[in-house]
């Protein structure tokens, strides 16, 4: 016990027997001071006393893919730092092949009594897999956040940029360039983001009498190793263009374009999608979608304020405008 109290107290900079009071539900102690209290108890691992463990920390999960894709640090960072504004430590839960599982996670951060949850990136996006755990979140009522294209019917706030517009954007481009056989690089089939990019390609290509077959659409993991892969096979088929639903994926097409010998964006050009970190720096500087980030994150924070400040659910979905950025791995189709 003492030992706690120690750790909490210099955690918050306060007395032991500020600490104490605060444990033991005693007055004068002010309400900002008694949640930084408790806020330390969740942030050491310690558990509340049992009469304080209804009410809900100062913590708010963030659950998140690999780090390995820049635009989730990025995503991490603008959605921390509004958190933090507005009084609240995020829990950063990070999905890895083999690791925790997104289920577990949940259970983790309702054990910490957190305020909300905020999903970027899971199984929320995905048809194929179990969504039993959402069901827990609903009936709890907790505050919940998800970040880009769910499935139908969890009745969670989400922020997505426009799949469909962004596909617009950049199919349009090559096709302006002049660019008739283009391939289109998508995560995996029951992924709902890479479900509403690839029917904007189809219609896209239905509405200018465009050829746009089974061998032109191709499915990958959303990795630079995965997208070679997948693009190896888009060259197979002939395309002069590449659309991909991530920037690492794109640079893995560039490196199966260098390896069959061509060149980008001479014999083949290429665009990516989310304009992540260092993107103007590849050799060529990429092409590719900007999701506004920063906006979006801030519309995340607010969402999830507004949930905490009411009892209604929020189930609408916030599109954000995505944003072409022509460099230089796009060019006129080769002669």
């Amino acid at each position: 016990m003492s030992r706690r109290l120690a750790d909490v107290a210099r955690k918050v900079g306060v007395s032991e027997a500020t600490v104490s009071r605060v444990l033991n539900g005693k007055p004068g102690v002010s309400a900002s001071t008694r949640d930084a209290v408790l806020t330390a108890l969740d942030v050491l691992g310690y558990e509340r006393p049992t009469k304080l463990r209804g009410e809900r920390a100062r913590l708010v999960g963030l659950v998140m893919p690999e780090l390995q894709n820049p635009i989730f640090p990025a995503l991490a960072e603008a959605i921390g730092g509004g958190l933090a504004q507005n009084g609240y430590t995020p829990v950063l839960c990070i999905q890895t092949a083999g690791g925790i599982s997104e289920s577990d996670y949940v259970e983790l951060l309702l054990h910490q009594q957190v305020s909300g949850v905020i999903f970027a990136g899971g199984a929320y996006a995905q048809a194929d897999v179990n969504h039993d755990h959402y069901a827990r979140l609903v009936e709890l009522k907790l505050p919940t956040v998800l970040v880009n294209a769910p499935i139908d019917d969890l009745g969670f706030a989400t922020v997505s940029c426009d799949d469909a517009t962004s596909m617009e954007q950049a199919f349009g481009h090559l096709v302006q360039l002049g660019h008739e056989r283009i391939g289109i690089l998508l995560g995996p089939r029951d992924h709902m983001p890479s479900r509403r990019k690839h029917a904007a390609a189809v219609r896209m290509a239905a509405r200018l009498g465009l050829e746009l077959g089974d061998d032109r659409i191709v499915h990958s993991l959303y990795s630079l190793e995965s997208g070679q892969t997948a693009a190896t096979k888009l060259l197979a088929a002939g395309v002069t263009g590449i659309v991909c639903a991530s920037d690492p994926m794109a640079l893995g097409a560039i490196r199966a374009v260098r390896r069959a010998g061509l060149r980008v964006p001479e014999d083949v050009s290429v665009i990516g999608y989310d304009d992540s970190a260092l993107m103007n720096c590849t050799e060529p500087p990429l092409t590719t979608v900007r999701q506004p980030i920063e906006a979006m994150g801030r519309m995340v924070i607010e969402l999830l304020m507004r949930q905490m400040s009411s009892e209604a659910p929020i189930g609408d979905e916030v599109f954000f405008a995505p944003e072409l950025v022509v460099r230089s791995s796009t060019a006129p189709a080769p002669r």
